[in-house]
């Protein structure tokens, strides 16, 4: 019997009797975490929908990117989570090896093609066909600030035009995340393009304790909604805590105008104690994001949550 796993169901089981007993149990609670991976090596960095409807019992296929630092270790693994089980296949990198990937966001309207996002700021250029990825082309962030550890990155679509998002974590009470905002085009070699680049900075309303990264992951929705995780790690035994929270909106403009509203009060939208989530996506047309965690040494979740609607 996995004891870590015995240690999370006893946890959360009492955590939700309590819950339900106060009358607090927040949206989505009831849904179930479902094992991908077994320890540090395997954990869910970041999602980026492939296929699927939310709906659908055949499930949602993601691609999932790791942040594994040494040569041939996995870099990328293909899932599919549906309503009785979560299926996880790895997929052979072809080209330079990144060092810790962090996330990773389809482009929209190119079939195949993605943009994933090392922690130091390194963006890479990708052509998934079947069961392996291509690396098209890799270039740095416009802009890293000093001590930034990047562990999201989002793409939003609206008017035609194309805008980036991403975001230094940010590390406890003393330094808040960082949100970057930056219209996007690719150069013909598939290279990524940023435009002028704004900046805001988050503070997480949950978790808030030493070791809070304040965003872990973004996802937008499709009315331009900003959705983030956060997160707390105290080592890789843990513990662990996480939150998904309405961070506030985005538009961009016919005239290709990136701008970034974050709210005053950001909206916790549910709360995860035990789970480290480093990966939220919002699922096309559906209410549903894919969340993902990345766990260290007890491995890797995932589960859908009704945190995407209008």
């Amino acid at each position: 019997m996995n004891i870590p796993m015995v240690r999370r169901t006893a946890w959360t089981s009492a955590a939700t009797a309590l819950l339900t007993m106060l009358g607090t149990l927040p949206a989505g609670a009831a849904g179930e975490w479902r094992k991908v991976g077994d320890d540090a090596r395997s954990g869910v960095s970041g999602l980026a929908y492939e296929a699927g409807a939310a709906g659908d019992r055949a499930g949602v296929t993601a691609l999932v990117v790791h942040d594994n630092k040494r040569s041939g270790q996995q870099r990328l693994s293909r899932i599919t989570h549906g309503e009785d089980s979560s299926v996880i296949a790895p997929i052979t990198w072809d080209g330079p090896e990144p060092v810790d990937l962090e996330a990773v966001e389809a482009v929209p309207g190119t079939p195949g093609e993605y943009v994933a996002l090392a922690a130091r700021g390194i963006v890479y250029r990708l052509k998934v066909t079947g069961s392996t990825v291509t690396v098209v082309d890799y270039a740095p962030l416009p802009s890293i600030g000093e001590g930034d550890d990047f562990e999201s990155f989002a793409l939003v679509a609206q008017h035609g035009k194309l805008a980036a998002l991403w975001a230094d974590r940010g590390a406890g009470a003393d330094r808040p995340a960082t949100l970057y905002a930056a219209p996007l085009t690719f150069a013909p070699w598939g290279q990524t393009l940023f435009g002028a680049v704004t900046s805001r900075t988050y503070r997480a309303p949950y978790p808030t304790g030493d070791g809070t990264r304040h965003i872990s992951d973004i996802s937008v929705t499709n009315s331009g909604r900003i959705i983030v995780s956060s997160a707390a790690d105290a080592g890789d035994d843990g513990p662990f805590d996480s939150a998904v929270s309405d961070a506030g909106r985005v538009t961009v403009s016919a005239a290709g105008r990136v701008r970034v509203a974050l709210a005053a009060s950001p909206v916790v939208l549910d709360t995860f104690p035990q789970y480290k989530i480093e990966a939220v996506e919002c699922l096309p047309g559906s209410a549903d994001a894919l969340v993902g965690t990345d766990d260290e040494n007890l491995g890797g979740f995932v589960r859908t949550l009704p945190v995407c609607g209008a």
